[in-house]
């Protein structure tokens, strides 16, 4: 096992919800894999959600004039802080752990911590949200705004194995560069198979009128495909030990990369791809496999060091 060489540490968000204790799972997998610490972050703010799983934690806002106090609120949430250590600790007995307590949103306080992190990890949805939420708000700010990758954990039909195939995808851009270096150091880690995915928009499918610009086709789709695949020889010579299956798809990338998260236990893309404006923190793509992935998402901001 080996990490990035800073020691930096893995950081997850944990909030006692169900998917928090997911997210647990996988970055406590991940410290051991990079041979890093552990922080767990909790935070806290007023009101508290009164969804809160912790009975103690209750019992202490519930005591008599605590429900008022800020220093019962930051009590009752160290609790719930306290138990996500816990549960990483059995998971994992010489794994160091740490905690962070702040007061704040989730993604403000996940977003300072992760300063000092290699990657961030955070459940698909917190206990806040409406029931059928595939993805909350706080996963989407984060893998926004994080200049570090985010990991979002959802349970895949791949199964929680560490070794299930992981995708990623491929378009050239500067995030795109960096997802493709991450997904194969992740698949180096793990000893998964990889799939390298670029899903191709199909000029000939134009109606004729909307067509003339493309004067050839068939030549710019060779093109397309040529530079696919010299995208991902570099990394293949990098990573000899990664089996990788680089895969062309005549297909809109979001509905390709969705449709190969179905058999994956983790999907990786850049923040920002080709097409996207500007002005955009996070690109069509990935705000669509955020909410439509079928598996855990990796969102990966450009000039990663892997």
């Amino acid at each position: 096992m080996s990490g990035n060489g800073d020691g930096c540490p893995v950081l997850v968000g944990y909030d006692g919800s169900v998917a928090a204790d997911q997210a647990l799972h996988w970055a406590v997998q991940e410290a051991q894999l990079r041979d890093l610490p552990l922080i767990v972050c909790h935070a806290w703010q007023w009101p508290y959600p009164f969804s809160m799983p912790d009975e103690d934690a209750l019992d202490i806002l519930h005591g008599a004039g605590a429900i008022v106090a800020d220093e019962g609120v930051r009590k009752a949430h160290a609790i719930v802080a306290e138990a996500g250590v816990r549960k990483a600790r059995a998971l994992a007995t010489r794994l160091e752990v740490r905690r962070i307590l702040e007061r704040g949103s989730a993604s403000a306080v996940l977003l300072q911590a992760s300063r000092d992190a290699t990657l961030i990890v955070l459940g698909a949805r917190g206990q806040g949200g409406f029931e059928g939420l595939t993805v909350g708000s706080t996963a989407v700010q984060v893998a926004a705004h994080a200049d570090r990758p985010a990991i979002v954990v959802r349970r895949a039909p791949a199964g929680d194995r560490p070794d299930a195939r992981i995708v990623v995808g491929v378009d050239g851009s500067p995030a795109g560069r960096a997802a493709l270096g991450f997904a194969f150091h992740e698949a180096e880690l793990r000893g998964a198979p990889l799939c390298a995915l670029c899903g191709w928009w199909d000029p000939a499918a134009l109606p004729s009128p909307d067509r003339a610009p493309f004067i050839d086709a068939e030549k710019i789709r060779r093109e397309a495909i040529n530079k696919f695949e010299q995208a991902v020889k570099p990394w293949r010579a990098e990573y000899p030990e990664v089996a990788v299956d680089a895969e062309f798809v005549v297909d809109t990338p979001r509905h390709a990369l969705t449709k190969a998260s179905e058999d994956a236990g983790l999907l990786v893309v850049g923040n920002r791809g080709i097409g996207s404006t500007p002005q955009a923190l996070l690109g069509p793509v990935p705000q669509y496999l955020l909410q439509r992935a079928a598996c855990t998402v990796a969102v990966v901001p450009p000039h990663q060091p892997w």
